[in-house]
């Protein structure tokens, strides 16, 4: 399974080479591919909060490297370049608060240069670290979509209908994706015969992302409003809704696009599985409950504007961008780690003590 999803591989959202950062423009996407070239921790700042990269483990790879560019910026500046780094790992922090993978990344960083031995040259340390982030996030979707197929042919291995909601494929992560991964690996494996995107608005990453990824690969995908998604559950025979996340609490309580959390509720009504696919890095065991975790909003015009221009009435919008799905109404969440099934905080936490997967 491994060498087969590896040879599917089609899309890559993140590139680091020759000492810069080059990040597909995902705003852009399906109409153009064009890639924004970061050389700086304030165009990856900026890329990180106007979208042209999302996705909560693409946001942490992307964090990772931004230190990188802080760290070799700094340097040359000569004087105490830490404490002015300090100031860019804040500035990358800020961008996108929801996201566990984020603050994952970052720790993970500034941990590794509290590490750099005496005479080692920090810049190297940094890159080569920043790197091994990557890398990890690609294998640990490999492991994911292996985890998740075994499931799926566990509890029903015909080929089925499954729906997803958001992006949680290649352009959200370093690999073949968390729940895209999955379903990209049940379609080779002949388990898949439909694939319903709820289009995911107001940014449209259903529609305008993982359409996108699954079309380009041959794999049966229909979009469909954000509305219907209860009534595909309840006509067209679906066995699974799988979606990504962009932060577990220690209970099991799962932070991800808005409108997971209505779609879990209708799947339990309907007796449709529901999967969460997310790497470790996406479990913080700080927040107690999804109540704990900041969701971040924002700016009303994505919801009043289309390119720009404005079709709503003259009114206010509320624009959440994440929401809570309660534990209780997950059936599975997939790690790197392994698979907890009904999760709650002692299995969650059993779990993050493993070194690797059992």
């Amino acid at each position: 399974m491994r060498d087969r999803l590896l040879a599917a591989e089609k899309v890559k959202a993140i590139d680091w080479r020759d000492g810069a950062l080059y990040l597909l423009d995902q705003r852009a996407l399906p109409s153009r591919e064009s890639w924004v070239a970061c050389v700086t921790v304030d165009e990856v700042a900026a890329a990180i909060r106007s979208m042209v990269v999302r996705g909560a483990p693409a946001i942490g790879i992307s964090a990772a490297y931004g230190l990188v560019l802080a760290a070799r910026e700094r340097i040359a500046e000569g004087g105490d370049w830490q404490a002015a780094w300090e100031e860019d790992y804040a500035l990358l922090a800020d961008t996108r608060p929801t996201a566990s993978n984020l603050f994952w990344a970052l720790k993970r960083m500034r941990d590794r240069l509290d590490r750099v031995k005496k005479h080692a040259d920090p810049l190297a340390v940094l890159e080569a670290e920043a790197i091994a982030i990557h890398e990890s996030d690609r294998e640990a979707n490999l492991t994911m979509a292996q985890l998740g197929v075994d499931l799926i042919r566990k509890h029903q291995g015909n080929a089925q209908a499954i729906l997803t909601h958001g992006n949680a494929g290649a352009l959200a992560t370093g690999g073949v994706g968390t729940a895209l991964g999955v379903i990209r690996a049940a379609y080779l494996e002949g388990m898949v015969e439909q694939v319903y995107a709820n289009e995911t608005r107001p940014w449209l990453q259903g529609s305008r992302l993982t359409a996108w990824e699954l079309a380009g690969e041959g794999i049966p995908v229909t979009v469909n409003a954000d509305s219907a998604g209860a009534h595909i559950l309840k006509t067209k025979g679906v066995t699974w809704v799988i979606v990504g996340a962009d932060c577990i609490a220690a209970n099991g309580d799962v932070i991800s696009k808005i409108g997971t959390y209505q779609l879990a509720v209708c799947a339990m009504h309907h007796g449709v599985r529901f999967m969460v696919v997310a790497p470790s890095s996406t479990l913080d065991l700080m927040m107690a409950t999804g109540d704990d975790v900041a969701l971040e909003e924002r700016d009303a015009g994505e919801l009043l504007e289309v390119a720009g221009q404005r079709f709503a009435a003259d009114v206010k919008a509320y624009n959440p961008v994440f929401d809570v799905t309660p534990a209780d109404l997950i059936d599975v969440i997939v790690t790197e780690k392994g698979v907890v099934e009904r999760p709650d905080t002692a299995k969650l936490a059993k779990l993050m003590c493993r070194k690797r997967l059992h």
